[in-house]
């Protein structure tokens, strides 16, 4: 990837259920000298390539930004009774 990649401040990982739905949700916050089309191009790479989609996007008042990524987590069953 590129250098912005280098830029971002913070990333963590947690779970949640939503009405018994599991997702995996990422964290990911931007520096304020981010400009929007680098930050659209970096969550549009995460959608395409990892399967995130966006949840909730944040913007502060000196003009830094917090995106929530969310992706649901699937549970393999065992479909074979012995």
């Amino acid at each position: 990837m590129d250098d912005t990649m280098d830029r971002i401040t913070s990333t963590g990982l947690a779970r949640q259920t939503p009405g018994g739905v599991e997702y995996e949700v990422q964290r990911i916050g931007f520096a304020r000298w981010f400009t929007r089309t680098q930050t659209r191009r970096i969550l549009t790479e995460r959608a395409q390539h990892e399967g995130w989609e966006l949840w909730r996007l944040r913007r502060y008042r000196d003009g830094s930004r917090e995106a929530w990524l969310r992706r649901r987590i699937i549970r393999a069953r065992l479909t074979v009774f012995v």
